[in-house]
């Protein structure tokens, strides 16, 4: 099937290290060649853990929902105005975030850049806890906010320049895999920790106050009344512990962004040498040039991809947020028990996503497994809306389905634009998703307030169904172009491989039509060129002898 003209515009990027390059010493071996497996598991490895701290810390306030709203006298609308607070910048800053990475800093430059500012953010995060200031914990969130989704951009953009046709699914299931365990590892690590400051605090003063009690009885006052005065001073200072066990908490989880940050100093030198050694043209050097403006121009199919993505991540967020109180209220669990259940969403999707990943690598067709992880996750929150089904095997089949979606979803984009292109396309793609993450947790915050769960899980399915007819569409416009996006890999490769041919045949075309205009010319050549153009002509059965020249000339 040839090509059609949105098609020839937007060809897809074969690797620039197919042609294997030898290296002698050190630099040859397998862990330090660019192109060994061993080497590219360790940026692997690093592009993973780059992630890790992001997404630990980004849903700190999920894994602390009951201590949050207890702490700061809060409602669960004014709770879920943290996530809405980490939206709101990323509604344009990824697509500036991911065109400065392209046309500006450069993906290295502009990863460590947006790795520092998220550990600013969680630093100010915590502050508002100190300080018991919503509204500074809210600005916490809006600076990690805007560090967090930019930092997501430069993953992807990323993970497509290391590794590229077959093997792009299965690194985007590593990447998700990691970056959920540190999801999964904040909802299983904060309550406990937030519970183990808060004893040794209470510890270490009461300690304190046991000294100074003993010190004032001794020298000034009666016993009868510093017990009662011990027990009013105990009883206030117990009120006001919690703001300031929360600031230590979140103080704490910031240390995985520092981790996080590390990675990306690291993973920067080993791309620029890769780039050296391999000699690798820079995408800003490339000499196609990325414009803002070209968002103008990608295809309907690439939108309907952006609409997907906010409607599905626009419910699977917002729920795992508030699921924790959902979990109280509708199956009566503890705040550990509900901990664990919101975070099994993730603990299921760690191991699953690279081996989904692995599965789309094998056989394609993205579009139809996009499909089949909606109708699943609709299943499952009919499952927790309407029945008493155990809530695990709902959560676990969730996780199964959010997995199999970012696996197959994810890639599409880089099967739609060119690489030079990918940084802007997916930061596009993050700021859809946060705006409608926003508006519908928001949304979600108020649902549960006035309305309670059961309307909420509804609300959820209208944006489900949004989505499942929002990939229809995706498949729908790949079969009225060349059926790409939905062919198995064996498929892909024979178009692939003829379209390059076509490429190819074209480009030697070019070359000798350039060989036929520079061949030198003979006198005669030039002289009824010059002819020619004055609109003189000479009879080919006179030769030389006579000059014709039109009777308006003469």
């Amino acid at each position: 099937m040839r090509p059609g003209p949105d098609e020839v515009q937007r060809e897809r990027t074969f690797s620039p290290t197919d042609i294997e390059v030898d290296l002698e010493g050190w630099q040859g071996s397998c862990l330090c060649h660019p192109q060994a497996l061993l080497h590219r598991v360790i940026a692997l490895i690093l592009m993973c853990l780059l992630g890790f701290g992001n997404y630990f810390c980004f849903d700190n306030p999920g894994a602390l929902q009951s201590e949050l709203k207890d702490a700061m006298n809060i409602t669960t609308a004014q709770f879920a105005n943290l996530y809405a607070w980490y939206s709101w910048p990323n509604v344009v800053l990824p697509i500036i975030g991911g065109f400065l990475m392209d046309r500006v800093f450069g993906i290295r430059l502009g990863t460590m850049l947006f790795a520092f500012i998220i550990i600013f953010g969680q630093i100010i995060f915590s502050m508002g806890g100190f300080l018991d200031r919503l509204w500074v914990m809210e600005v916490g969130r809006f600076v990690f906010g805007i560090g967090g989704e930019s930092l997501s951009v430069a993953q992807n953009t990323y993970a497509v320049s290391w590794f590229k046709g077959k093997e792009l699914n299965m690194v985007f299931g590593f990447q998700l895999s990691i970056a959920r365990v540190g999801s999964t590892v904040n909802f299983l690590l904060m309550g406990p920790l937030f519970q183990y400051i808060k004893n040794q605090t209470l510890e270490r003063d009461a300690a304190m106050n046991h000294s100074m009690n003993l010190f004032w009885e001794e020298n000034l006052f009666e016993e009868s009344y510093l017990n009662g005065s011990q027990e009013l001073d105990l009883i206030a200072e117990r009120d006001s512990y919690g703001p300031t066990v929360i600031g230590w908490t979140l103080l704490t989880a910031g240390g995985f962004c520092v981790a996080s940050f590390f990675c990306s100093v690291i993973l920067a030198w080993m791309d620029k040498r890769r780039n050296e050694i391999l000699n690798i043209v820079e995408p800003g050097d490339s000499g196609e040039v990325v414009k803002i403006t070209d968002v103008k121009d990608f295809p309907l199919s690439f939108w309907f991809l952006c609409l997907a993505c906010l409607s599905y991540y626009g419910v699977i967020f917002p729920f795992v947020s508030l699921a924790k109180d959902f979990f109280k209220v509708e199956f009566d669990m503890d705040g550990n028990s509900a901990n664990f259940i919101t975070g099994l969403i993730y603990l299921v999707s760690a191991p699953a996503s690279p081996l989904l990943g692995l599965l789309m690598d094998k056989t394609g067709r993205n579009i139809s497994w996009v499909v089949l992880a909606i109708i699943s996750s609709i299943g499952c929150i009919c499952l927790l809306a309407f029945t008493s089904v155990n809530p695990f095997i709902s959560i676990s089949c969730l996780g199964v389905a959010y997995s199999l979606l970012a696996s197959a979803l994810w890639p599409i984009a880089a099967l739609i634009i060119p690489e030079y292109q990918l940084g802007t396309a997916y930061g596009l793609m993050q700021a859809i998703q946060n705006l409608g993450c926003a508006l519908i947790v928001m949304a979600a915050g108020l649902i549960a307030d006035e309305y309670g769960y059961t309307w909420l899980m509804l609300f959820f399915l209208g944006w489900l169904f949004l989505s499942l007819t929002s990939t229809v569409c995706i498949w729908f416009c790949d079969c009225s172009t060349t059926g790409y996006l939905n062919m198995s890999i064996s498929e892909r490769q024979i178009f692939d491989d003829a379209r390059q041919a076509a490429l190819d045949a074209e480009r030697a075309r070019q070359i000798d039509g350039h060989r036929l205009l520079s061949r030198p010319r003979t006198d005669a050549n030039i002289r009824n060129r010059y002819l020619s153009k004055i609109g003189a002509h000479l009879p080919a059965h006179l030769g030389q002898g006579r000059l014709i020249v039109p009777a308006h000339q003469r």
